[in-house]
């Protein structure tokens, strides 16, 4: 055995070895997983079963054997067997499904969710059995990030049955794992070797809440919400399975059909805009063309990004909170530990001391540039910028219905205050809600409406331009007596 894998490592050529799904030039390959080892070439002209591939597979333990495609299908087939609520969500299925026959990522997460009886375990099973089938097509989340890698190597289709909550760390390895990423990890009985683990993988989600809170793994994400199926419609499981596997090889060769017109289509295929998953969106649009009219996956993945958008915001008490900020006032500009009193306030006292609250300003900050992009998509603009000879920190929002000011007096983040009324507290982000002038030249500046005018942030609050106008007030031009050469002056 020595002698023989001595040979293996230095007397033999090394080739790349996949999971169900090869690539080589310009054509796909799709392992049958038969016992003669037979696979699905597919190229720009079209696919043929072959029975000695030029690539390599590698079957691990659990993979099941895919059906024989045939041709003169229709994916139209495979709705009979989802539980789909509308024809935009069976686009979306079927785009997660060709994307799951290319070779190489991202591929987009797809996230079940409905309550008990929506056949959800049902439908993941299905799209499983459609494209990797396993003896174990359900399983439970892995318990760390070397459990999932090691699934990851193992297959290609990955689903995850009866989700209650995603952890930090997995949504962070699911965004990896969606779009690409290793992980290392030491090699058990060494001391200096690594096991690496590098992979990008289809994955299937469902669970009765909704369970994808964080923007960046739901900016990978298509999202599906399945309704409860009535009692008169529910079908035995059996008389369930049975119709689909008879109908499997030709929805089989229907998605195969569509992937050959993808490669043929892909070359010349644009979009206005990419998003977030931009491959993803240029290969199912290249590839619908054999299915629908051009535009019909672009219009579903809109409406379901933004279907994603406010899911996540109204999830997020941070991001919810500068949503309801914005609605009171167009712009806000100050630290951020003014920051997070103002949006405690407008939180309430029971979410703030919630443990889902930022303790501090920095953990706030932290929170804001991982929802700053989906508060973009809804017209809310984050900066972090420096002021100042000190460097200060400063956040600066801009609302939906903000404009750039020109001309005049313009109201800004606190106003200008008289010096009889008490200063307003800086934490809270609000200016004092009736800001009044104090002379005839201030109150003609604004046509007389007695409007807000501005404060200047290099002035005490008591100190205003509208003091400036009185005259038995005159801004100060003279140094104090204080024995020292000196001077002053309003900037």
């Amino acid at each position: 055995m020595n002698v023989i894998e001595a040979k293996a490592h230095f007397d033999a050529p090394e080739r790349t070895v996949h999971v169900r799904v090869a690539a080589l030039i310009d054509c796909l390959y799709l392992d049958l997983g038969d016992e003669t080892w037979r696979a699905v070439e597919i190229d720009a002209a079209g696919w043929r079963v072959i029975e000695n591939p030029p690539v390599r597979f590698r079957r691990a333990p659990g993979m099941l054997a895919l059906p024989l495609p045939v041709l003169g299908g229709s994916v139209a087939t495979l709705r009979s067997f989802l539980n789909v609520r509308s024809d935009a969500d069976f686009e979306l299925v079927v785009a997660w499904a060709l994307a799951c026959l290319r070779h190489r990522g991202p591929y987009p997460v797809l996230v079940l969710s409905g309550e008990q009886g929506s056949a959800k375990s049902t439908f993941s099973a299905i799209l499983r059995a459609l494209l990797d089938p396993n003896t174990a097509p359900l399983r439970a989340l892995p318990r760390e990030d070397r459990d999932l890698f090691i699934a990851a190597g193992n297959g290609h289709v990955l689903a995850f049955d009866n989700v209650s909550g995603l952890p930090a760390w997995i949504s962070d390895t699911l965004c990896r794992l969606a779009t690409g990423g290793g992980f290392a990890v030491r090699q058990l009985y060494t001391d200096q070797d690594e096991m690496l683990f590098d992979a990008s993988r289809p994955v299937i989600l469902n669970g009765i809440e909704d369970i994808v809170a964080r923007p960046d793994l739901a900016d990978r994400a298509l999202f599906l919400t399945l309704d409860p199926i009535p009692e008169e419609r529910r079908r035995p499981e059996q008389e369930l399975w049975a119709a689909f596997e008879a109908e499997r090889p030709r929805i089989l060769g229907a998605l195969l059909d569509a992937v050959a017109k993808g490669l043929a289509m892909l070359p010349q295929t644009r979009l206005n805009k990419l998003p977030r998953m931009a491959d993803f969106a240029l290969w199912a649009s290249a590839c619908e063309t054999a299915l629908w009219p051009t535009g019909t996956f672009w219009s579903a993945y809109c409406g379901n990004r933004d279907e994603a958008v406010e899911g996540v915001i109204e999830a997020d008490p941070i991001a919810a909170a500068v949503r309801a900020l914005t609605a009171a006032r167009t712009e806000w500009t100050g630290t951020a530990s003014e920051l997070l009193g103002a949006l405690a306030e407008m939180a309430g006292e029971r979410i703030s001391k919630s443990k889902t609250w930022p303790d501090s300003p920095r953990a706030l900050a932290g929170r804001l540039r991982r929802a700053a992009t989906f508060l973009r998509k809804i017209g809310i603009e984050i900066g972090f910028e420096r002021e100042g000879r000190a460097r200060t920190r400063i956040i600066r929002i801009a609302g939906p219905s903000s404009a750039p000011k020109t001309g005049g007096i313009q109201p800004s983040a606190s106003s200008a205050t008289s010096a009889i009324r008490p200063k307003n507290n800086p934490a809270n982000g609000f200016a004092a809600p009736s800001a009044r002038t104090v002379a005839a030249p201030a109150d003609t500046a604004m046509g007389g409406n007695g409007a807000t005018v501005r404060s200047n942030p290099l002035k005490s609050n008591g100190e205003t331009d509208a003091d400036g106008a009185d005259a038995n007030c005159p801004p100060r031009s003279e140094p104090e007596k204080t024995g020292m050469p000196g001077w002053s002056g309003r900037l």
